[in-house]
């Protein structure tokens, strides 16, 4: 049940071109800034968007040219797309029924998955009747009922409030882990991805720009979109042993590197001064407060300078310098905390 798919989908102006693997039971999260084509890339391997080029092989089986109701594949749509019409029970049976099953093992196949998702005692309730979780248990008994050999997730969670969005990830966590089959999963949330996914696959432009796990990801991303989405600063320079040169900043790393490298640290590892510091962080130079908002229980302020950057600061901090737009300050950060590695 594994996946092997080349998607190229051109249009006017616009091309995706990506190669996807996947193996069985493993979920593979693709993520991307909007417009990147991630949508684009999953309606290509449900038969919903013609191939302009390449392949969709599902366990050695060609699907480039096979209709969406006979390639064995499950969606979960990003709005779900129940039947308002039919109850919970009947949205769920509808693909074993569609498969040649009849109404009675239909509805049997039905109620014990949604007996499996934990809501047997909604089988009669129609959408509008459940919560946005419940829809969504039902939206995902429904995609595996069919007992799909590829299962694909368009931004399942995105319709949710955050608390059942929590109670739901871990839900869909424990489903997930029992599916025998490949799952891709569709996200712009990294928190869904890394506690999700097994493997992650970045895509802007239509190209995949990096994937690995989460901890390859995480720590050493290789555009602005990755270190963002992770919650890095990250820089392109040139390296020379344990430095990295900036524009006309050099910044002391922990790591040797030679050549075309990137430099990241954390927004925490980053302290700010009314003037230029004394002690042992080696990295200091003068900045311009751009920003300051809230995040999490501190406050992340975006300054400008030889380079952009973002802080991380307790409230006591920014009070204590009085931080406001347009303030001039000294940001450091010690050569321990700035990891650098190659192009």
């Amino acid at each position: 049940m594994s996946l092997d798919a080349h998607l190229v989908v051109s249009r006017a102006a616009f091309t995706l071109d990506v190669a996807l693997r996947a193996e069985p039971g493993e979920v593979v999260a693709l993520l991307g800034p909007n417009g990147a084509g991630k949508t684009t890339a999953l309606r290509a391997l449900a038969g919903l968007e013609p191939l302009s080029g390449g392949h969709v092989r599902l366990s050695g089986r060609d699907l480039t040219r096979v209709p969406p109701e006979k390639r064995g594949v499950g969606v979960v749509f990003q709005d779900y797309l129940l039947f308002s019409h039919l109850s919970a029970l009947d949205n769920v049976a509808f693909g074993p029924r569609r498969r040649g099953r009849t109404r009675a093992e239909a509805r049997g196949i039905a109620a014990a998955w949604l007996d499996r998702v934990g809501l047997a005692a909604f089988a009669e309730r129609k959408p509008r009747k459940l919560s946005g979780g419940q829809q969504q248990r039902v939206a995902l008994a429904r995609a595996l009922a069919v007992e799909p050999e590829l299962l694909l997730l368009d931004e399942p969670l995105a319709a949710l409030d955050a608390r059942t969005r929590l109670d739901t990830r871990a839900e869909l966590h424990e489903h997930l882990a029992k599916h025998t089959g490949a799952t891709l999963l569709i996200t712009h949330d990294p928190l869904d991805a890394l506690m999700l996914a097994d493997r992650l696959v970045i895509v802007e432009d239509g190209r995949i720009v990096q994937e690995g796990d989460a901890a390859e990801v995480t720590a050493r991303p290789r555009t602005d979109y990755i270190a963002r989405l992770v919650g890095l600063n990250l820089y392109r320079g040139r390296g020379d042993g344990r430095t990295v040169a900036v524009g006309d900043l050099v910044l002391h790393v922990a790591d040797e590197v030679s050549g075309e490298s990137y430099a990241a640290f954390p927004p925490s590892a980053v302290t700010l001064h009314p003037a230029r510091p004394d002690g042992s962080a080696r990295n200091a130079w003068p900045a311009r407060v751009a920003g300051v908002q809230r995040h999490g229980d501190n406050l992340r302020v975006r300054l400008d300078g030889p380079v952009e950057l973002a802080a991380d600061v307790t409230p006591a901090a920014a009070a204590h310098l009085r931080l406001s737009p347009g303030q001039e300050v000294w940001a450091a950060v010690k050569a321990a905390q700035v990891r650098a590695y190659r192009y």
